[in-house]
């Protein structure tokens, strides 16, 4: 499998998440299946198949967070040194050139991607057009609604 790009800050969320799997999550549904067996017949038992069905989906979050934690490739973007240039991590400060409007992105992994935090994946039409670029570069990117064209005001690494 190949290396899942992570900064720092997704990486300790995806460990918080692990932990609080293996921890509540996974005791709880056990809990409830117990519970569940108790009442009998587990032939028409809808309480027990739910439990079933949420211990199915608790084991396999567990099985894909280990996994993607296992081929992670933590990086930090305050230890970047990219002279500048907009890489994975970076935060970049952009304007529309069309409607004038100026946001502020963080290039993050796509299990980090969050746009009301300001946080775009890697994957994103927007950070695959912004990558290698330099502050006062023009990015144009391929949105829904037909091209639109960026300009790159700032890259900081915080």
């Amino acid at each position: 499998m190949s290396k899942i790009p992570l900064t720092v800050a997704g990486a300790e969320k995806l460990r918080q998440e692990l932990h609080r799997l293996k921890t509540v999550d996974r005791p709880n549904v056990i809990a409830a299946i117990a519970e569940a067996r108790s009442h009998g017949d587990l032939s028409e038992n809808a309480e027990y198949d739910a439990a079933k069905e949420r211990q199915g989906f608790i084991e396999g979050r567990i099985r894909e967070v280990e996994g993607k934690l296992g081929n992670a490739q933590i990086i930090d973007p305050t230890l970047l040194d990219a002279d500048g240039r907009c890489v994975f991590g970076a935060t970049v400060d952009l304007e529309d050139l069309d409607s004038g409007a100026k946001v502020s992105y963080q290039i993050v992994g796509d299990d980090e991607a969050d746009i009301k935090e300001g946080k775009i994946a890697i994957s994103s039409p927007i950070a695959r057009a912004l990558i290698g670029k330099f502050a006062g570069d023009v990015a144009e990117v391929q949105a829904p609604g037909g091209v639109r064209e960026l300009e790159l005001i700032d890259v900081r690494y915080v």
